[in-house]
């Protein structure tokens, strides 16, 4: 049985309505009971002999869909499909805590945390997750030396950061992944990973209290993907809702900061929820606003129009995580439209299920033709919105 840390929750300042708090009508929640159960049928059948899916880039998308299979009310682990995916899960554990196949180790870990924070009937779970946990915080940056040799403090842009290694460098969406399984398998928002975060991540937002790339982000209260582009170019911040240069000269713009885009906000307004900060905290606020005014489920908002639907699946996902954590369905938008987020999501992944019960996105940029991958996320963000 794993043991909970104590989960802290944000105060005061409350920004919605009495009537966010409207139920989820009927009519949605059977179209969304309809749907996850064709999913989890379609991943049923594709499952691997070893248990997992999609396992390239290690038991991410394994723990993935089995999380999304132990939030249902009739699945637990006794289920054959589940016991060989945590099977596979637990396979990957490495003598340092770690739950990977040797990269993406960020990545990997704080997914399979997340979900071992849903098993409660097998030995050896409490283990894994405390030694998840201490393995994610030793990854985070904030005093080990950069690549290039420089120590890293608060006054340097990794620090509170996570990333995937590869480029060297921490990014938004690798540690709101981090905070993500921290938070999910009991880690007390108190504890200092949590406070470092927040570092990083006010340094990824468009808003006057970022110390250090105010002047370089667009100030909307979005935010950006990374404090720096890789290991060579550290402290030149990095978005990915940037158009090509050419883009910005025929479009007439003139202002060339650093533009924020949806599924990074989305990421980063959860991590504030997760961390705990209240409500009436500005960073909150400016994050808010940033999704009244920017509010769709049709595309990823502020990504150029030729690549707004790159990430799509991660941004529904993260989108309804966030506002799942943050407690409204009703959104009103800054022109006062009332928005019932979990319908539309519901709505709009109905709508784009294909016959086979699986998702896919055209747009093939980070894994999103894997039917895998974004079956996953869909069905994660119908879980949070039937939440």
């Amino acid at each position: 049985m794993t043991t909970m840390a104590k989960i802290c929750v944000a105060t005061a300042g409350v920004l919605v309505s009495s009537s966010s708090l409207s139920a989820l009508d009927d009519a949605h929640w059977q179209k969304a009971q309809d749907a996850m159960e064709r999913g989890l049928a379609h991943l049923r059948q594709v499952q691997r002999a070893d248990g997992s899916w999609s396992p390239q880039p290690g038991p991410a998308i394994t723990a993935m869909v089995l999380s999304v299979m132990l939030d249902r009310p009739n699945i637990s682990t006794s289920d054959e499909t589940a016991q060989k995916a945590l099977a596979f899960i637990l396979s990957k554990r490495r003598d340092d805590g770690g739950i990977h196949d040797g990269f993406l180790q960020n990545y990997n870990t704080a997914i399979c945390l997340s979900t071992l924070a849903r098993v409660h009937d097998q030995e050896g779970i409490t283990e894994a997750i405390r030694e998840g946990q201490n393995f994610l915080r030793e990854l985070q940056w904030y005093s080990q030396p950069d690549p290039k040799g420089i120590k890293v403090d608060p006054s340097h842009p990794f620090f509170g950061g996570a990333g995937y290694g590869k480029h060297g460098r921490p990014d938004l969406s690798n540690t709101q992944t981090m905070l993500e399984g921290l938070y999910h398998s009991g880690l007390s928002c108190d504890d200092p990973a949590f406070r470092r975060a927040l570092v990083f991540i006010t340094r990824c937002q468009g808003t006057e209290l970022n110390d250090m790339f105010a002047d370089k982000i667009l100030q909307d209260g979005g935010f950006i993907y990374a404090t720096s582009i890789d290991r060579n170019q550290i402290g030149i911040p990095q978005s990915m809702a940037n158009a090509d240069t050419s883009d910005e000269v025929a479009e007439g713009r003139s202002d060339r900061r650093l533009r924020s885009y949806g599924s990074m906000t989305y990421a980063g307004f959860k991590s504030y929820v997760y961390a705990a900060l209240r409500r009436d905290d500005p960073r909150v606020i400016d994050a808010y606003n940033w999704i009244r005014r920017n509010y769709t489920v049709e595309h990823n908002p502020g990504m150029p129009e030729k690549r707004k639907f790159e990430g799509y699946y991660y941004y529904l996902m993260t989108m309804s995580r966030a506002l799942h954590a943050w407690g409204a369905t009703n959104i009103e938008t800054a022109e006062g439209v009332e928005h019932d987020w979990a319908n539309d999501i519901i709505d709009q992944l109905v709508d784009l299920q294909r016959d086979d019960g699986s998702w896919v996105n055209q747009n093939s940029r980070w894994m999103e033709k894997d039917p895998n991958l974004v079956t996953a996320n869909a069905l994660i963000a119908l879980t949070h919105a039937l939440k």
